[in-house]
């Protein structure tokens, strides 16, 4: 008893399980324990006495406590007390001042209880601490206990085993069960939906470090796999005062209003972000078909696996949409897009073809869609759904395949008028469409539609102008005397845009033989009527046998009483009698004269001034001309560029007609083919060869 190394941990210790070593709170409180006899004398000195009183084994033992421990002044207090406890055995408790070896009073909490052995002989034990040290012990306990249980945190203490045994009322509610049925059981037993095995190695790995983990994200929980409830989780290793591992206190945030707030934010700035690459990506051009390819690629993948664009045959053919009464829809697709994911794929292939006509009755939800002008949402599709969504059963069948389980069909309406519909579905993306997705989908609808309709307009009047085009200018010139001629019109660019540029063969008398490109300032329906006024008027004049210059100097007037209109010309009149060719140029680019033996050559004429600046003198220049010999006149859209200087085009011209002869149709092709590659100008193309 008299061992000084009593109180110390036992060697050995691992830091798991449990031994016969002293509990770490013992330690803390220093508890002490003195034995009396009758008559007041120590017999039983604990170590801790030593260390709380001063006195040391040999200085305690054997004398009486009461003169060892005690002051004067307490004395009669002190000696009541002991009479009570040997005599009544009445046990008692208190707050007690002691002297210290040093002679300082120290005080103590001290409990004394009466204690017999088997011979009936009484003793008096005494257990002592620090009355300081206790009252630490009990705020910090009394605290910890209050934070545990009113704390907003969920707080729980794991054993060793990852076991809980205890949990804090903030734990209960976050994890949604009572106290009773964490103790005792492991993480993965109380929330089945997380991942058990990644959270008990980073539990581990605490254990065994000594290092906190903080702020682990981890969302599931008790409702199910797709439960988006998030937590942010704490671990902390538990440690008594002599370094033994008791367990884990692990702590527990729930921040699922964040965590939703957070995948909400997200999902607006993708919705944001797709509106923003809508107006960009969306109406490059005022090409109908590429504008629905634009619209159905935006919104693949980000917003639905598979979009179909599909406008009503009315629509395009300039009629106003079906009315809401009406049995079926003539429905033309447009555009197909797809994920490229194997159901998105197999589920494309159920959409109707671009360019084809589907007639779809009443109960298809595209029809009703069309016909209401009101989006329609099928959040679940079921079987029986299906045949309200494909054209046919073949196609029904595919779609079940593909596995589309949800469906949305927006209008795609603008200027107040439904022009036909956006229709979305998703296979692979297992989250069904909500309603902001059908906002979204409405939102880029509604954008979309206005560049849909804004091309099928332009589609509209470029066709009339094309029409107008095509029918003022020749159709199939007569074939001069002693010339074979060959000739090309081609709109503007890959929207076909047509302009103010013709050509023209005239027959006069004698033989003679009138050849005229001209051009046209501008483009569209206003340059191709004033195209025709020209050539009117060019052919009227031709018919009088006036030199070209004189020709050209009528027209000039004739431009001029037309308003602002520019234009250029080259008038040339072939006589085969006298072999030679008179040219007048109105602003115009030069002829290129070839001829076999020769390397082609630009004419040399006197520029003059464009049609419609009115009062400029023109001038004709003679060409001989022989047989076989060419002579190619254009306008400045076959070879203008942006890029490029005219010098630098025009001597390109020349090299290309300076290779090998060709026929007059494969040289016509040879020019448009090498020199018309993006062109943004309307071109007319003649040549002519005596014969």
């Amino acid at each position: 008893m008299g061992s000084t190394d009593a109180h110390r941990p036992a060697p050995g210790r691992d830091g798991g399980g449990q031994d016969g070593g002293v509990s770490g709170l013992l330690d803390v409180l220093s508890v002490a324990a003195v034995v009396l006899d009758r008559d007041g004398r120590i017999v039983l000195w604990s170590p801790q006495a030593e260390q709380l009183f001063g006195w040391t084994p040999a200085e305690a033992l054997g004398q009486y406590a009461a003169r060892l421990l005690v002051s004067e002044d307490d004395m009669d207090v002190v000696l009541g007390l002991f009479s009570r406890v040997m005599g009544e055995g009445e046990s008692w408790a208190g707050v007690f001042p002691v002297r210290h070896k040093d002679g300082r009073p120290r005080l103590v909490e001290l409990r004394n209880v009466r204690l017999e052995d088997r011979h009936g002989a009484f003793y008096a034990l005494g257990i002592a601490t620090d009355h300081e040290v206790l009252n630490k012990v009990e705020r910090d306990l009394a605290l910890s206990m209050r934070l545990v249980a009113q704390s907003p945190i969920g707080l729980a203490v794991i054993d060793t085993d990852l076991r809980y045994v205890m949990v804090n009322p903030a734990l209960e509610r976050i994890h949604g069960l009572p106290a009773e049925e964490h103790v005792g059981r492991r993480v993965r037993d109380v929330l089945p939906y997380i991942d058990a095995d990644t959270s008990e190695r980073a539990m581990r790995r605490v254990l065994a470090t000594g290092r906190p983990l903080l702020d682990r994200f981890v969302t599931g929980g008790l409702a199910g796999a797709a439960d988006d409830r998030a937590r942010l989780v704490s671990y902390f290793r538990l440690e008594d005062a002599g370094g033994h591992v008791l367990g884990l206190a692990a702590s527990v945030v729930d921040v699922t209003d964040r965590h939703r707030a957070d995948i909400a934010a997200g999902e607006a700035r993708r919705r944001l972000a797709l509106i923003a690459d809508a107006s960009v990506l969306i109406g490059t051009t005022l090409d109908l078909d590429q504008t629905a390819r634009e619209l159905a690629e935006v919104v693949v993948p980000d917003l639905a696996d598979v979009a179909a664009v599909d406008v009503l045959d009315t629509a395009l053919e300039g009629g106003r949409a079906a009315p809401a009464d009406s049995r079926a829809a003539a429905i033309r697709a447009l555009a197909v897009a797809s994920a490229g994911t194997a159901g998105a794929a197999d589920a494309a292939r159920a959409a109707d073809p671009p360019g084809e006509i589907a007639h779809y009755p009443a109960d298809r939800l595209v029809t009703r869609c069309v016909t209401t002008g009101r989006p329609v949402h099928l959040p679940r599709v079921g079987t029986r759904d299906l045949p309200h969504i494909a054209r046919d059963r073949t196609s029904a069948a595919v779609l079940a395949r593909a596995g589309l389980h949800s469906y949305v069909a927006v209008p795609l309406i603008a200027r107040g008028e439904v022009l036909g519909a956006l229709d979305l579905k998703r296979t692979d993306n297992p989250v069904p469409f909500g309603d902001d997705d059908v906002v979204l989908a409405g939102e880029l609808a509604a954008r979309a539609a206005v560049c849909i309709d804004n091309a099928r307009w332009y589609q509209r009047e470029r066709a009339t102008v094309v029409s107008l085009q095509r029918t003022l200018l020749p159709q199939r010139p007569p074939s001069p005397v002693g010339l074979e001629v060959a000739h090309r019109y081609q709109p503007a660019g890959a929207a076909g845009q047509v302009g103010g540029d013709w050509f023209d063969v005239v027959p006069q008398d004698g033989g003679r033989s009138a050849l005229v490109v001209g051009d046209v300032m501008g483009s569209g329906i206003t340059a191709a009527a004033a195209m025709g006024q020209l050539r009117t008027a060019a052919r009227t004049l031709s018919g009088l046998g006036l030199d070209p210059a004189q020709v050209l100097r009528h027209l000039d007037q004739a431009a001029t009483g037309l308003g602002q209109l520019i234009a250029t010309c080259v008038y040339a009149v072939y006589d085969p009698g006298e072999g030679c060719c008179r040219v007048a140029n109105a602003g115009h680019l030069p002829p290129v004269l070839l001829r076999d033996g020769r390397p082609p050559v630009l004419l040399d004429l006197p520029t003059g001034a464009p049609l419609g600046v009115g009062d400029v003198p023109f001038e004709s220049v003679v060409v001989d001309l022989r047989p076989r010999d060419r002579l190619v006149l254009y306008t400045d859209g076959l070879v203008e560029t942006r890029d490029e200087s005219i010098d630098d085009r025009l001597a390109a011209l020349v090299r290309v007609l300076g290779g090998a002869r060709r026929g007059l149709e494969e040289t016509c092709d040879l020019l448009l083919s090498t020199f018309r590659l993006g062109n943004e100008d309307d071109a007319a193309l003649l040549i002519a060869e005596v014969s």
